[in-house]
């Protein structure tokens, strides 16, 4: 078997958040053409020291994707460190992201562009805990499949663009493998220390990005540092041009005219009320995997 391989390196640059002072955030997917990122059309890593006060963020409105959002450290509170949740846009929704008490967070928020066919499907939440994330822990490595597969492991997460999510910690020149369908495009953004895949070596708050598709796809990873720490997103590619303006993904500047209109019209429903159908949180009973409404 070719092992997938690793083809170019990118590293960005911390800048000042939206949210104001104790927010810095970095743009991973900055300088790299859709092309190479689809399905993937933003990636944020942001970091959070808030004072509090003031209330920062507020309701916003989402169409024409889906949200990934991975809880590197959390508050034991609304935000639970290794927690994952999968919003679906859709058609339209409108979310609240309202902080006025001190905070301490981190997390990666990725964008993931829905098929053509469902660009309009009905918006739907999806959450699991880390407790209930599937994993492996040994004494060299532990691993973390929020969505896809991994070495045996199958995440619960329903998915209308198939994408692989999984977090890996190592320890010093442990290894590795993954398996990825040969036609996905994707990245590994290395969290803490540094890795070595292939002839590439990738450090600290750099992504280094997979090789192009038709190369079967495994990978084998070694760290080269003690608690090395990595995400792996790799998805399937639409290959078709989408428009992003905003908060919106669309096929042309007429539908995004039309998803501001709608917004402003109140056409969008708030995800708080969503139906409890539309929201599930998986949880481990009895060794399966369990989704209940919320």
């Amino acid at each position: 078997m070719t092992r997938r391989s690793i083809a170019k390196i990118t590293r960005n640059h911390w800048h000042n958040g939206f949210l104001g002072a104790g927010h810095k955030a970095m743009a991973v997917l900055d300088g790299t053409s859709f092309k190479e990122s689809d399905p993937f059309i933003l990636f944020m890593d942001d970091s959070l020291n808030l004072p509090g006060g003031k209330p920062v963020g507020g309701p916003h409105p989402h169409a024409g994707f889906e949200t990934l959002t991975l809880v590197l450290e959390g508050n034991g509170k609304d935000w639970e460190t290794g927690s994952f949740e999968l919003m679906t846009a859709g058609k339209g929704i409108i979310h609240t992201e309202e902080i006025t008490s001190k905070q301490q967070l981190r997390i990666l928020q990725v964008w993931l562009v829905l098929p053509p066919e469902e660009r309009w499907a009905p918006p739907r939440l999806q959450r699991i805990l880390l407790e209930d994330v599937p994993k492996i822990r040994t004494a060299d490595y532990e691993v973390r499949v929020y969505s896809g597969t991994s070495n045996g492991l199958a995440s619960p997460l329903k998915n209308h663009t198939p994408f692989t999510l999984v977090d890996f910690r190592l320890n010093r020149n442990a290894e590795i493998h993954q398996e990825i369908p040969a036609h996905y495009n994707g990245l590994v953004y290395v969290l803490k220390g540094s890795i070595v895949v292939g002839d590439k070596m990738i450090k600290a708050e750099e992504a280094g990005w997979l090789s192009p598709s038709g190369e079967t796809g495994e990978m084998l990873f070694r760290a080269l540092e003690d608690d090395t720490r990595f995400v792996l997103y790799a998805g399937q590619p639409h290959n078709v041009p989408v428009i992003h303006h905003g908060p919106f993904v669309a096929d042309s500047t007429e539908d995004i005219a039309g998803l501001y209109r709608e917004f402003r019209g109140g056409a969008f429903p708030h995800l708080n009320e969503l139906p409890t159908e539309w929201k599930v949180n998986y949880r481990i009973v009895d060794g399966l995997h369990i989704g209940f409404n919320f």
